[in-house]
């Protein structure tokens, strides 16, 4: 090779390998049709994929244009960022992630109780998360309301966790950040919770009285504990922040189960609903297949 150093052959390799990093990051989804809502797979959603950011990144593939990661607040700043830029550059909002992980196998926290040492703890964690959040480009952040402490009314429970809810919107919302209060079912997943079901959130959010204190209707969990569910979110729609969608029985993909999405997803259509819709449930079937059938009946149910 006449006249050409090998150093300025390396660099130019270097560059031209940088160059289709780059554009492969910032590509356009390579299926054209981009769902109308923003459904938000989870890191698992797609494990034979890869890792969380080859994830992210087939997800944009397929149309999705949001993405949540419950855990996000426990990971390191460097993953965080990592996220955040995966997001960024293809174009996906950032769903929610847990500001204060309760401890469930020792029902804690007990946000109602007598001793206030533990609402400190919870008002301590969205404080940090502000960070997080901010990092991530969230604008929601899931909080559980604790557990139920047996030795205290359960209308001084309430007051106490109306209160400590005030508190922590006033730490938020300035940021506009909105926490999301999840209501869980305690049939089959989380015997002993506070909160258990989106009317129960709607009365707790009216008595914060916060833009940052808002309700996440996870609907696997409101069929299980009251159904009616399109009434529900209707009557509680003020106070609705978030929405979480899974299948019941098994908590998998929609139409695994007994709730008709496609209608959900009509009616949802019909608020003119923008915010993100999360993926919280599993694949009812293993491996690249059952990846594919995920996306399939988000297809469906989104033509509806």
């Amino acid at each position: 090779m006449t006249g050409v150093s090998r150093r300025t052959v390396m660099a130019g390799a270097a560059a031209a390998s940088l160059a289709a990093g780059i554009g492969a990051a910032q590509r356009p989804p390579s299926n054209a049709a981009r769902f109308s809502l923003k459904y938000a797979p989870h890191e698992g959603s797609f494990a034979s994929r890869g890792g969380r950011i080859e994830q992210i990144a087939y997800a944009a593939d397929q149309g999705f244009t949001a993405w949540e990661d419950n855990e996000a607040a426990l990971r390191s700043v460097a993953e965080q960022t990592a996220m955040a830029r995966a997001l960024q550059q293809r174009g996906m909002t950032m769903g929610v992630f847990v500001a204060s992980m309760p401890k469930w196998a020792q029902s804690r926290p007990l946000l109602g109780a007598n001793d206030g040492a533990e609402r400190d703890a919870f008002l301590a964690d969205i404080r940090a998360s502000i960070d997080v959040a901010k990092r991530l480009s969230a604008t929601r952040m899931t909080v559980v309301t604790g557990f139920m402490d047996p030795k205290v009314p359960v209308d001084i429970q309430t007051a106490r966790v109306i209160d400590v809810m005030r508190r922590a919107g006033e730490i938020v919302a300035p940021h506009g950040i909105a926490m999301v209060m999840e209501p869980l079912n305690t049939r089959t997943n989380h015997p002993g919770v506070y909160m258990q079901t989106i009317a129960q959130g709607y009365a707790v959010a009216r008595g914060a009285n916060s833009p940052g204190v808002k309700i996440l209707a996870d609907l696997y969990h409101e069929q299980i504990q009251s159904g009616n569910l399109i009434p529900t979110l209707d009557t509680c729609w003020d106070e609705i922040g978030y929405i979480q969608f899974g299948d019941n029985p098994g908590r998998n993909e929609p139409e695994t189960g007994e709730i008709n999405y496609a209608r959900i997803v009509q009616w949802l259509r019909g608020k003119r609903y923008a915010g993100v819709i999360g993926m919280e449930h599993g694949n009812s079937i293993k491996g690249r297949a059952g990846e594919e059938a995920l996306v399939a009946a988000y297809r469906r149910i989104d033509q509806a």
